[in-house]
């Protein structure tokens, strides 16, 4: 699944005559020592992070199912899915930024970090502002409706979706600086940001949804307003700090023009995760569209952003931390020529995952009930179907963690087609074709669709461990052209 061109020695990555090895300044407890420790240091505060950040959507959904109603919850539920699909592609550069920065981290190229992380903020800043802004609110009404979103559900999620869509800079400046941090081993300063940015969106999404003083109520887009804003302030401390240093990556202080030796790298490590994240969420959007065609089309869509996007994230976001630190210990040992290391790393955050997702599995089975009035879903019919929904996902979430961390494992090693392709067979054509057969045949209900996400998961998972453990990916090359400076 890699390209044949990828497929050779693996060459040093710190041999340019430009740039001068360093090693000091980067933590070297990743390519030695204790794994777990490594596979751990790195994920635990990512994991936190990320739960903070699954905290945060939880809250505004309570908050806008409590003092909006359940169409506020179905909005969200629809606009977060539709703008993750883009984000995620533009996003995908950040996979390419990762796989370079772990690789001269573990080779101590300083120089290369600097410069990639750099290139990496210069394009993502342009399809954020330049592409991703005006036709995100040209197409967002479009869009609802090719999910089925009703009427009702329409009114409250455009104006949230336009928001998102056009002031969405701040968001991918954190993602980036999140992903150039953690894979040059610093976890804890992009969680200490993540953290930051957290309180301050649940602080301005409620004063801005249910109005606090002089300031109105603005409702359900009061929690887009709320997270734009948060993003927009940490962006602006994170571009400060990477021009005056300070931190592990910085901008280098001279190269300021567009490097595309660099940027062509980027999209070659990234767009296959791009292609991946579109193949995973428009299996996502079509399902919200399977779901708007059931007879209880409301109910299941509340029902859906809260257990599946939502309450299912404590699962997958943590997991996204395990993903993330499988692939900067996996990548930074290949740059410091450890293979070995590198595979019995991302073994260990896969045991890390499923000892997780049990965990959390267990009140997802035995406790529906009362997680899904944590948001005020009490309604009789919405309470059945989200049963259902969180039971199955206790058994999904296992299959998911763990597949997830193999993902890691590839794509930190530069092996970024393989979950392309892995994704497009078990989030995509698979799923779709359950819901689709079922929806010709016996009828389509809820726990068909929610079978169907398991069946995904289950195929993701077993593909990406056998992949990996192929061992492909050993003799990935990753390097750029020394810079003329």
């Amino acid at each position: 699944m890699a390209e044949a061109s990828e497929k050779q020695s693996m060459p040093e990555t710190n041999n340019s005559k430009t740039s001068e090895p360093t090693t000091v300044k980067y933590d070297r407890s990743i390519i030695e020592g204790s794994l777990a420790r490594a596979v751990w240091k790195i994920a635990w505060p990512t994991m936190l992070t990320n739960a903070f950040s699954g905290l945060q959507g939880i809250i505004d959904h309570v908050l806008v199912g409590n003092f909006v109603g359940g169409k506020a919850n179905a909005a969200i539920g629809v606009s977060v899915q539709l703008w993750i699909v883009v984000i995620v592609f533009i996003s995908s550069i950040f996979i390419g930024m990762n796989v370079l920065v772990a690789r001269f981290v573990g080779a101590g190229d300083e120089e290369k970090v600097n410069r990639t992380v750099y290139q990496a903020f210069l394009t993502a800043a342009f399809l954020a502002f330049v592409v991703l802004a005006p036709i995100g609110y040209l197409a967002a009404p479009y869009l609802l409706d090719l999910v089925n979103a009703a009427p009702e559900v329409q009114s409250e999620a455009l104006p949230y979706l336009r928001i998102m869509y056009v002031f969405s800079g701040g968001m991918l400046i954190f993602f980036m600086l999140g992903g150039a941090l953690r894979s040059a081993g610093d976890a804890r300063t992009p969680m200490v940001l993540g953290i930051v940015m957290t309180l301050l969106n649940l602080v301005l999404s409620f004063v801005l949804i249910i109005g606090v003083g002089p300031v109105p109520a603005f409702g359900t887009i009061g929690s887009a307003m709320g997270t734009v804003i948060a993003a927009g302030l940490v962006a602006i401390y994170s571009i400060w700090k990477l021009v005056s240093g300070g931190w592990v990556v910085s901008f280098p202080q001279r190269g300021y023009a567009p490097d595309w030796d660099v940027i062509k790298k980027l999209f070659k490590f990234g767009l296959p995760a791009g292609f991946q994240g579109i193949a995973m969420n428009i299996g996502g959007v079509a399902m919200l569209a399977f779901i708007g065609s059931l007879a209880q089309s409301a109910a299941a869509q509340a029902a859906y952003a809260v257990a599946y996007m939502q309450v299912f994230s404590l699962i997958t976001w943590t997991s996204m931390g395990l993903m993330g630190a499988a692939a900067t210990v996996a990548g930074q040992n290949l740059g410091a020529r450890q293979p070995d290391r590198a595979l019995k790393a991302v073994h260990t955050a896969a045991r890390f995952g499923l000892a997780g997702a049990t965990f959390l599995g267990i009140f997802f089975f035995f406790f529906p009930e009362k997680i899904l009035g944590l948001f005020g879903l009490t309604d009789p019919v919405i309470t059945s179907i989200g049963t259902q929904l969180l039971r199955t996902l206790s058994l999904s979430g296992l299959f998911i963690a763990m597949a997830l961390t193999y993902t890691g494992g590839l794509q930190g090693t530069g092996d970024t087609k393989s979950p392309m392709y892995i994704s497009i067979i078990s989030q995509l054509v698979l799923p779709l074709t359950i819901c689709f057969v079922v929806q010709q045949t016996v009828g389509l209900e809820a726990i068909h669709i929610w079978l169907a996400i398991l069946a995904g998961h289950f195929t993701r998972f077993l593909l990406s461990f056998i992949r990996f453990n192929q061992g492909g990916w050993r003799n990935i090359a990753v390097d750029i052209t020394a810079s003329p400076n």
